[in-house]
Order: structure tokens, then C-alpha cells, then sequence
């Protein structure tokens, strides 16, 4: 392999990985290249091609710009050769794969299409034994190689977790007299550190569409939801986002999320990057031109936020949207955009964790505070044993289920309020310490969520404002499992559901659908996928960021383990946690800089960014953040 270094200013260059323990193999991929070069001569130095600047803004510790490129096929190579040699160019930082290309017989190169799939295994390809699979004929030669796939991310870069074996042929001629590839599976096969390497997670932003419900005043129309993809991160990152972006949201948000930009809407300039002043300029085509202010700043908050989060290292200053000439349509500050625009409506800036003490009373804590003290209103004296509780987005409104798991309360957190009947009384006996009723949650739209899992199966259930009649929101794809707990995000378009079948419990994301009219909506919550497969039981999870969980479970036979996952299903990039013993609720808030919240052996433990869990109270249950 050749390296290079290059960069585009802006740019991150970490990769979010699958799994927390295949950053270090990628790097050593990379040493191990270097010394395949030295020992079999599969590489030169570049002699031609364009200059490029190096970007020389400080990056974070262990984000390499080093790129690396494939080499042109040797005369007289054989077919095994000719193909492991293709599948080293296929993981080069060409974006065009052109050496990648030379390993293609003249029909191959007009009909491969590299970007189709990306099937993501376990280690790199491997051609099968020659005895069998791998054999010469009249017509040409056939090399089959075989994996352990792991993941699949398809033509529009959604990411989707799929372990099953990998087999596949490819068939090599003689042409010109040397073995070259005539036939062979569109997109790319990578290992996972190669993966790794050169892909990073991105998260895309769209609006949520209530439709049945967008008319009612409730309804946020602002409400940012992230749709991560990956995208090859040292190929023009920014604008490849952009484009990604521009594109549309991936088929599994498409049903819920709009964009503000005009069908059809494209880059007029074809490389983007931040100014000195971290400024981004976009010019656009002409369908942008028409339209309004209004929905000129919309687009600028899509980009804000979807560049802001490729960007980490530094802020996006402002947005400007130009005309295919570089007349300025609209621009948008980041101040504009995180006052206006934010993602996680109706999350404010919660200053306090919530718990259950030992004398049953909700109690609330601040960042700074030593001791907990009890909230306002009937939750705060004690009175009403809770086995679970929700705190509103806004902090003025708690629900709570009662010890035995049979009824669910709301009630303002103000002095003299009283506590009134049970909103929500459950369908039948609660059988066990997690039966009956789930824990409550509520979601940017100020609406209270909860599953009753005592009858036969489970029904989800939706109060509006939290005070309304219960709503039964179907969702087919449980197919009689249990719903053991609910989390529903910021946005109320996506809801992560702990379901249990046949004594093992599941993350699943679900996407809520709303159809019917404003009067009798139709909910319902579709498409059901799992959050993190390779976890045999998963006892807890929380809402930690637009597009990212906080996950508590175990592997077959392992220990139990907390990590953060992303929606898609692939690991975040996010820093290892550390240990805590016997976690049985943990909880996060949206904004990244709070610290995690648990009930585990050692009681109610705080994890603040960038220290170790600590202990603020011996006794206590059921922490949470608003939501």
C-alpha cells in the first residue's frame, strides 16, 4: 500500500467503529502494510497526480490523516494474486478506485458498481482452499471467497447490522495475456478494521413529520432528527455530508422526516470547506433560488447541524446559502441555529437528576449538590410508594407508577397539589418486580408514553399533554412479545422498546408513524430493529444524544457491560465506560456533558464526563433525567 497524507480543513478523521476493540487492529493494519511493502514489494511511491494541502489544525489524539492507496497489478501475477491484490485496492482512500479498476477486464469496468453495498466482515475476504471452489476452466478461472459478515451499508449509507456467513465467487480471464476480473459482486467486501478505517458515522439532520397531527399547535415543526450514515471519511468529507444530506433521509426515516430542501436540490460547487472564520459558503442549484426566508433558514439549520457534527473539533461559526453564482440566499449563526433549531425539542437545559429515595419520596439533584432534596408536590412527600418515575421535559409535571406496577399518577410539581386517581389503571396482575405497567416517559411534545405488560402480550399506550385519555399505539412487529421498558426520544419519532421473548430481552428502535386525523390519530410504531444484536440481554437503556443510546446488557456467556450504541446499530465512537457492578437502570441526558446516572450495588452512582463513577446515595431506585 502507499500512504499520503492530505486533509480537508474541517474535517474529522475518527472512525466510529462496530465494536470498541477494533481501533487498535486498525492501526495496526497500517503498520502491517507498511512492512507488506518493504517484504513483497506490493507498493511505490506515488510519481503523478494532484498536489494537496495538509491541513495543520490541531487534531484529536489518535485521528490520522495518513492515507493509503492501492498498487496496479504485476505482470504474470495468478489469479488468487490478481484478486487479494483487487481487494487491497478496494480499501485504498481513491475516490475513484482507479487503481482498483485496473484489475478489471475492459466489460467489468463499464458494469461494477463499488458504492451499490458495502458488506463489512468480521476479518478481511479469504479465498477459498484451490482443491474445490477455486478451479481453472475453458471459459476462465473462479477464486470464492468467504467471511463472517458482520454489517451491510447500502447505496444510500445506512448502516445495518446482518451476521451471517459471507460467500461469494469472482471470475478472472486472460486478457491481453494477462488474468484480469470479468465477473464479480457489485459494491465493496472489507474487514472490519479496514472498515473501520476508512468509514466514519455522520448524522444527517431532517424534520419530523407529525402529519395527522403537524396542524395542532403542539407540534414542533422545527424538531431536528438525526439520521446517521457512514461516509468515507478522508474523501472530501463536508461536501460528501453535504451531498449525503442533499440526497434525502434513508429509507428507515423517510416515512417520518422531511427536508427542507426543494426535491432535486444539488451542490453548484463540488468541494466545500469552513473559511479561517469556520464559516461554511454552500452554493446551490437553481431549485433552492425560490424560496422563501423561512424555509431558506430550515435548510441552513439541516446544514449547521449535520456539518457541526462532522466538525466536532471546532464550531461552525455560521451558515451562508448561495446561488449557483454566489448571490447569498439566507445565512444562519450558530446562535440563530441552536436557539431556533436544536435538536431534542423541549429538553431545555435540565439542570437536575431525579431518583426514588429510600422513604419513597422523588427526590432531585444538581451537578454541584452533595445531598438530594425532594421535589414539589404529592411525589416529594413520601405518601405514594413509586416503583417508577418520569419528570416532564419542562420539570413541571411527574408520572409515576406505583409500587405494585398496577397504576400510573401524574401530577404537577407545585406545592398543594394533590395527587388524584390513577390516570392509567393496568389491565391485569403484575407478575414479577418488572410486571404491570412500565416506567413512564415523556417526549418533546410534551406527550406521556407508557407500556402495560400484564395482559396477554403488551399495549403501548400515548396520553397526550400527558393528561389525555390513553391512545393504544400498534405495533406490529412484536408479534406477542413483551415490552419490559419504553424510552421514547426528544422527538416523538423514534422509540427504543426492551422487549423480552422466550427469556431473552432485546433493544429494539421503532418508528412512530401517526396517521388518522387530528381528532382520532392512528399511531403506530413500525419497522422494529435491532439496537445492539450482539447483546444476549440487555437489562437498561437511555436516550444519551440525537442519534445514541446508553446500553446496559451482556453477551452470551459474558458479563454484563454499558455502552453507547447508535441507532443504526453500530458501537459509537464515544469514550469507553467504566465498570460499575450490577446496573439495574442507568440514565443520560441528551446533552452530552451531563453525567450518566445508575441504580446499581453500590447504590445511586453518577458518572461525570471524564472521571469515575461515584456514589451520591447509599439507598434509592429509578434514576432519570426529564424525558
Amino acid at each position: 500500500m502507499d500512504t499520503e497524507r492530505g486533509g480537508e480543513r474541517g474535517e474529522r478523521t475518527g472512525s466510529r467503529p462496530r465494536a470498541r476493540r477494533g481501533a487498535r487492529p486498525a492501526r495496526k493494519f497500517l503498520l502491517l502494510g507498511c512492512a507488506a511493502v518493504l517484504l513483497a514489494g506490493c507498493a511505490s511511491m506515488p510519481d503523478g497526480g494532484e498536489v494537496t494541502s495538509v491541513d495543520q489544525s490541531p487534531r484529536p489524539e489518535g485521528e490520522s490523516q495518513v492515507r493509503v492507496y492501492g498498487v496496479p497489478p504485476q505482470d504474470g501475477a495468478q489469479p488468487t494474486n490478481i484478486v487479494r491484490s483487487f481487494l487491497d485496492a478496494t480499501t485504498s482512500d481513491e475516490a475513484d478506485f482507479r487503481t482498483a479498476t485496473q484489475y478489471l477486464a475492459k466489460s467489468a469496468k463499464r458494469t461494477w458498481r463499488p458504492f451499490q453495498v458495502t458488506n463489512v466482515l468480521q476479518e478481511r475476504p479469504k479465498a477459498e482452499p484451490k482443491t474445490q471452489p477455486n478451479r481453472e476452466d475453458a471459459n476462465g478461472y473462479t477464486v470464492t471467497l468467504s467471511g463472517s459478515q458482520v454489517a451491510t451499508v447500502d447505496d444510500s449509507h445506512a448502516y445495518t447490522p446482518e451476521e451471517k456467513p459471507y460467500r461469494r465467487t469472482i471470475h478472472l480471464v486472460k486478457e491481453g495475456g494477462q488474468w484480469r476480473i470479468d465477473r464479480l459482486p457489485n459494491g465493496l467486501v472489507l474487514g472490519l478494521s479496514d472498515f473501520q478505517r476508512i468509514y466514519r458515522s455522520v448524522n444527517k439532520y431532517y424534520f419530523a413529520s407529525y402529519h395527522s397531527e403537524s396542524q395542532e399547535p403542539k407540534a414542533n415543526r422545527n424538531a431536528l432528527v438525526a439520521d446517521p450514515v457512514y461516509l468515507r471519511q478522508r474523501i472530501k468529507p463536508i461536501t460528501a455530508g453535504v451531498e449525503a444530506l442533499l440526497s434525502g433521509p434513508t429509507n428507515w426515516l423517510n416515512q417520518v422526516t422531511t427536508s427542507a430542501f426543494p426535491s432535486g436540490t444539488r451542490l453548484a460547487a463540488s468541494d466545500l470547506a469552513l473559511d479561517d472564520s469556520n464559516a461554511l459558503r454552500v452554493k446551490l442549484s437553481k431549485q433552492a433560488v425560490s424560496t422563501d426566508t423561512a424555509q431558506c433558514k430550515r435548510m441552513a439549520a439541516q446544514l449547521f447541524f449535520t456539518v457541526q457534527d462532522m466538525t466536532r473539533a471546532s464550531n461552525v461559526s455560521e451558515v451562508e446559502l448561495q446561488d449557483n453564482s454566489g448571490n447569498p440566499l439566507c445565512e444562519l449563526s450558530q446562535e440563530q441555529a441552536e436557539r431556533d433549531f436544536a435538536p431534542s425539542p423541549g429538553t431545555g437545559r435540565a439542570a437536575r437528576e431525579y431518583f426514588i429515595d429510600a422513604d419513597h419520596k422523588v427526590v432531585a439533584m444538581s451537578d454541584s449538590a452533595t445531598e438530594p432534596t425532594p421535589v414539589r408536590g404529592p411525589f416529594g412527600t413520601g405518601h405514594t410508594p413509586l416503583r417508577s418515575i418520569a419528570i416532564s421535559r419542562g420539570e413541571d409535571t411527574a408520572a409515576g407508577v406505583s409500587s405494585d406496577g398496577r397504576s400510573l399518577y401524574v401530577a404537577g410539581m407545585e406545592d398543594e397539589v394533590k395527587r388524584g386517581d390513577p390516570l392509567l389503571t393496568s389491565s391485569g396482575p403484575a407478575k414479577g418486580a418488572d410486571g404491570g405497567l412500565t416506567a413512564p416517559s415523556w417526549d418533546g411534545l410534551g406527550d406521556l408514553w407508557i407500556a402495560d405488560g400484564a395482559a396477554h402480550g403488551s399495549r403501548l399506550l400515548r396520553m397526550r399533554e400527558g393528561k389525555g385519555d390513553p391512545e393504544e399505539v400498534a405495533v406490529p412487529g412484536l408479534d406477542g412479545r413483551r415490552i419490559k421498558a419504553i424510552k421514547v426520544a426528544a422527538d416523538g419519532i423514534r422509540i427504543a422498546l426492551l422487549v423480552e421473548d422466550k427469556g431473552r430481552t432485546t433493544l429494539q428502535l421503532g418508528r412512530v408513524e401517526r396517521g388518522g386525523s387530528s381528532a382520532h390519530p392512528e399511531l403506530s410504531v413500525q419497522e422494529l430493529r435491532p439496537i445492539a444484536p450482539q447483546l444476549e440481554d440487555v437489562v437498561a437503556a437511555s436516550w444519551a444524544g440525537g442519534s445514541r443510546l446508553v446500553v446496559v446488557g451482556r453477551e452470551s456467556g459474558g458479563v454484563q457491560q454499558m455502552q453507547f450504541m447508535e441507532t443504526d446499530g453500530s458501537a459509537s465512537d464515544a469514550q469507553t465506560l467504566p465498570g460499575v457492578n450490577g446496573v439495574k437502570s442507568v440514565a443520560a441526558s441528551e446533552d452530552k456533558t451531563r453525567p450518566l446516572i445508575a441504580d446499581a450495588t453500590e447504590g445511586i452512582v453518577r458518572l461525570p464526563p471524564d472521571a469515575n463513577w461515584k456514589t451520591v446515595a447509599k439507598d434509592g431506585t429509578a434514576p432519570v433525567y426529564p424525558g
